[in-house]
Formats: C-alpha cells, structure tokens, sequence
C-alpha cells in the first residue's frame, strides 16, 4: 500500500450493558409475552432498539429485513422502542455478531445487544471444587458470577480419546462426542483405562460445574474430542493434523492440543492455518522439557503458547519458556477427571494441563462477549494478571477468568509486558490486485496509523484454483519472499494469515504477494489494533 492506498476505515465495537435492561426494570413497562416464548433468561436473544422516525412505519419491518432466516422477532416494546430477536440455541455466538454489525448499519437502529441475564451470586455445590485451587489463582470463581460459560461454544479436545460417558462430563459433551483418527472410527472413547488423558484435559476445560458431582471445570462449553493419540499416548503427524481440520469443519471455537513433538512441519502448519483461518481460537501446551524455547505446535503463530505454574503462581520446573510464551495458567497437581478404572478423579501434571484451562477461560471470553479469535486472543492477554515472573516465563501473564468476562474487550487490562494485548481502536484497509502468473508476485508497503499499535493482521483471500502465498517483514525495509522474511503464510491455498504482536514502527511494514502456482485476483487486508 503506498501513501495513497493508505485510506484506513475505523471501527468501532459494539458494547453490551446492562444499562437498556435496568431502564426497562424502572419503568414498570411490562409487554405481552407471546405463545411458545420462555420465561425467564432469554440467551439466545438480541434485543434492537429503533429510533421514533417518521421513515420508520413498523419497528419490526425495519429490523426483519437484517433477521437471517434462522432467526425471528419475538417480542416487541412500542413505549421503549426495542424488539426482540430470538436465535435457534444451536446458532453461533458468530452469527449473532454478524446480525448486530448488520442490523446497526440502518439509519434508524440505535443499538444492538444482548438480551442479557440477572441473577443471584454463584455458589456451586461439586464435592471436591474446594480441592481445586488453581481456580482461585485465575479467578474462575469470581468469573461464574458473571458466567459459567454455555454450550453455544464449542470446544475441541485433540488428544487421547476422553471418556465421555464420565458422570462430570457427560452433560457437557455433544451428543454425537467425536471422533476416533487413531483407530479411524466415530467413537472417541479410549481404548484403555490407562488411557486417561484426553479425559482429564477434558475435565479441566469443561467438567461440569454445579452439578453435585466431583469436580468443577472452568467454563461449561459444549465439549467435542478428536481421539488423535491411542492408549500409549502417542499419535501420527496426519492423526493430529486431520483432528484439527475436523474441529475447525464442526464448528469448534476453541481447539486445546496438550501435546507436542518433534520440530516444525508444513502439514501441521496447513492444519492450524486452516483452523484459525475458520475462526478457531487454538491453545497450545508450551512443553515440559524445562527448555528456553516453546515446542511444536504451540510455536506456530496461530496458536496461544500456555506456560505452567503452580496454585501459587510459582513457575513449574518443568515447563518450557522463551518468546513464544503468551500466557500461564495453573498445571501443577491438577485434580480433574479421569478414566473410571483409575478412580474417577486424579491429580497431574505439565503443560497439558495449564492448556485446557487457558482454553476454558477463553471459551468464557467467546461466551461473554462473543468476540472472533483475534479478539479473543487479545482480550486473553489483555486481562492476564502481570505477575513477578518475567515475560518469557508468563507472556503476558497467568490467565484471569474474572478479569476477562467483567473487563469489555478494548476497555482495559495492560496485558503485562510481553503482551500485544490488544486495546481500545483498529483500522483496516485493503486493496484488491491480481497475479498473472507462477513467475508473478507484488510487494506492498504499509504505514502505520498508530504510533505504537499492540497487533497486525494480515489477510490474503486469493483465488479457489491457485495457490498464492503471504510473506512480511518487520522493521526491516525490504521487500519479502520465501528466502528471507520475518513472518510467512503458505498453505496450500491462497487463503493467508499473518499476526504480528508489537510491530515495528520504525519503517513501514513490507509485504508481498506471490504465487506459487496459477493466477487470479486477491485480496489484501491489514487490520491495526492500537
């Protein structure tokens, strides 16, 4: 983008309050509650305001027209001018989003939020949840006053098979649970009681919580497994890699991989490209291997690297480290589910562990806020709790459940030093170009609007029947390609992601365009976060 290109469109973020709600209690105003509506809490609920206007006939008219067909007015309150739309249960928290962007582009619509809930303070009754106090140290606890999550998240559980049947998990797990790539069947299960891991990383993202039952997860998502490892713990390349395609095809907001081996491939790379360019938020275990850099797959840019620490907030002495850490969470002594052959409830250890349960505070964010993967990620770090350990150790710091769901995304949390946590503000621009050829390729400059911008991301949307590839440079003016660039994304599509965490401000950002194979139009999007 030369100086010219550069016209950057602001955004802005919707903000859901309780404020409409509080106003609608004050007034005394009660309106008909139509046949088949429910009492009570309304979740799968927008609520629209429309302005008085002459141009506006009918207030349902004027907000029909953006429903989409899966959805439909329920409710309406001529004396407070809102209605009421009502989502199927099983629609995405992205789907409602996209609703409230378009509805809120009419002239006469004023606001769009959620139809949210009151209630009384949680206190949950699972036996042995005060045996867990890893929970306190992220905060969970506190969080559940706001939310204890719900099923129209899904999160996806790459591991050994989980025991779905396990009586504080079953509620939580879809009914059709998984699947199996290991032993490529539909049944996710493990094929021994010694197969116990995927279950207990299954428990800490999403055991069920006050259920009266054992133990209590951190956020009570609706909970998929791909069976990638077998009952030795162990896994292929393409096992792990097809699981995680699968995930991102049904729909998963979050994925949790607590596993790691091996150094950098192209095949996985694909896999959690694919995920994030789908829109899945992906948590990785950083390792156990006590080094000073973070394994595979959580070394790769699309995915959240998690650190260990223990209930006191002390680094593990197993855990890896380095740069590529962005958060902590708790993964000392961990009691969880397990298999029902080995007791139902057990304590472990690793990095495995501090994985799921970032990934259940970021299922809590998605849940609260309804955010996309770029936003939850930011609002994960933005909200972390900066602690005395140092950057390479905790990122941005150990994960806070209470701060991410009581904090709106862009209003607060410094995310600690090692953040790019993400602020208030972004802009975007794009441009749309074309490349002729396998021999053709096209170098772009960015300026940047911000004088210290927490994130970018690049995005190339390029041709179904070529394969085009995205590099960048950062601080570096010169112009990138295969052989020598800082960030690079080269699936085997044309569909690319690039995420850089504090750029350099110091010389515009260099990108190029290149196509490895066919010809076609694109699309380039960069998107600033200040």
């Amino acid at each position: 983008m030369s100086d010219n290109d550069r016209g950057m469109l602001r955004r802005g973020f919707l903000k859901t309050t309780g404020a409409a709600a509080g106003a609608a209690a004050a007034s005394g105003v009660v309106s008909a509650n139509p046949s088949g509506r429910e009492l009570g809490p309304k979740k799968d609920e927008i609520v629209v305001g429309v302005s008085a206007s002459p141009d506006v006939s009918s207030m349902e008219k004027e907000v029909s027209s953006a429903v989409p067909g899966n959805a439909e007015v329920v409710h309406k309150n001529e004396r407070l001018r809102y209605v009421s739309v009502k989502f199927p249960s099983r629609a995405s928290e992205r789907a409602k989003q996209n609703f409230m962007e378009t509805v809120t582009k009419k002239s006469a619509v004023k606001y769009a939020e959620r139809n949210e809930t009151f209630e009384a303070q949680a206190a949950v009754n699972d036996p042995q949840e005060p045996s867990q106090p890893s929970l306190d140290l992220i905060n969970a606890r506190a969080a559940w006053d706001t939310t204890f999550g719900s099923s129209n998240v899904t999160l996806a559980v790459i591991d050994t098979g989980a025991q779905y049947s396990h009586p504080d998990l079953d509620g939580n797990f879809a009914s059709d649970p998984g699947k199996d790539f290991a032993d490529n069947d539909g049944d996710p299960a493990p094929d021994a009681t010694n197969e116990y891991h995927g279950t207990h990383v299954s428990g800490i993202a999403g055991a069920e919580t006050d259920n009266g039952t054992g133990v209590a997860g951190v956020s009570q998502s609706r909970l998929i497994n791909g069976r990638s490892l077998d009952e030795s713990g162990s896994g292929s390349l393409t096992d792990i890699a097809d699981a995680v395609q699968w995930a991102a095809d049904q729909g998963a907001d979050v994925i949790n991989m607590s596993l790691g081996g091996g150094g950098y491939t192209d095949t996985m790379k694909n896999a959690v490209s694919y995920a994030n360019n789908a829109g899945c938020t992906i948590v990785c275990a950083a390792g156990n291997a006590s080094r000073s850099s973070v394994g595979y797959p959580a070394a790769y840019s699309e995915c959240i690297a998690v650190s260990a620490v223990d209930a006191n907030g002390n680094l593990a002495s197993f855990t890896n480290t380095g740069s590529g850490v962005e958060v902590a969470a708790p993964g000392v002594d961990y009691l969880s589910t397990t298999t029902t052959g080995r007791g139902e409830y057990e304590r472990l250890s690793g990095t495995s562990m501090s994985s799921p349960c970032a990934a259940g505070v970021a299922a809590l964010i998605i849940d609260q806020w309804g955010t996309d993967n770029v936003t939850t990620r930011s609002h994960l770090k933005a909200t972390a709790n900066d602690t005395s350990l140092s950057d390479s150790e905790e990122g941005s710091g150990i994960v806070d459940a209470e701060a991410a769901v009581t904090t709106q995304p862009g209003d607060g949390g410094d995310g600690g030093d090692g953040g790019g946590g993400g602020g208030g503000d972004s802009t975007t621009a794009s441009l749309d170009d074309s490349l002729s050829s396998s021999y053709d390729s096209d170098c772009w400059t960015y300026g940047f609007n911000y004088s210290s911008p927490s994130k970018v991301v690049i995005e190339l949307s390029g041709p179904s029947d070529a394969d085009f590839d995205l590099y960048a440079n950062d601080g570096e003016a010169a112009c990138p390609d295969y052989y020598g660039n800082d960030y690079a994304s080269y699936t085997t599509d044309s569909q690319e992601s690039i995420t850089i965490d504090n750029p350099d401000t110091s010389t515009d950002l260099y990108i190029s365009v290149d196509s490895y194979q066919g010809s076609g139009t694109y699309t380039l999007t960069i998107t600033e976060y200040q």
